[in-house]
């Protein structure tokens, strides 16, 4: 049995939805780690960071891994490369951001890695895809979908979502 982590996925480059979806069953297709459940998409504004930017596409998946938490990292920048992921403008427009939000228990503060990720608590676009996942989550003690209702910004979330993945990602799982 391996550990529970949560990863966030964003983009707002491209063909975002069908980026989202290529990078989950990426994720899924590594031999070290298995996709128990997949959120459905929702739409956000921008962020921070320049203005200008597009509309992002996030979703929220649910894995269970034997990988460190710095091996699951590099898994995750792996499956950014492969979408031509560039990191040269922070909170920039993007093909796809893959991060970890939690990996199991553990807190982490590291210069290339923090878990819980700093800003999950207060970001609706992570938030509301976990809750709509998993309506009983918790985030440090408090509940996903109530950390999710006083994020500054909910409203810029839209009001449409998109299932991520439309069949189970394991047997027993839930896709959407």
């Amino acid at each position: 049995m391996g550990t529970r982590a949560v990863l966030a996925l964003g983009a707002n480059l491209g063909d975002r939805e069908a980026t989202l979806r290529r990078a989950a069953l990426e994720l899924a297709a590594h031999p070290r780690i298995t996709l128990t459940r997949a959120s459905p998409i929702v739409r956000s504004k921008p962020v921070g960071g320049p203005g200008g930017q597009g509309d992002y596409l996030n979703a929220v998946v649910e894995v269970e891994t034997d990988l460190s938490p710095f091996g699951l990292l590099r898994a995750c920048q792996e499956v950014e490369e492969r979408h031509h992921r560039t990191r040269s403008l922070r909170w920039g427009p993007r093909t796809l951001d893959v991060d970890i939000i939690v990996y199991g228990d553990l807190r982490l503060d590291e210069p290339e890695l923090t878990v819980p990720h700093l800003r999950a608590g207060t970001r609706a676009f992570v938030l509301v895809p976990w809750a709509l996942m998993d309506p009983g989550a918790t985030l440090e003690g408090h509940s996903v979908a109530e950390l999710a209702r006083r994020a500054a910004d909910l409203g810029g979330l839209g009001p449409d979502t998109i299932p991520l993945l439309t069949e189970d990602p394991a047997p027993g799982g839930d896709a959407d």
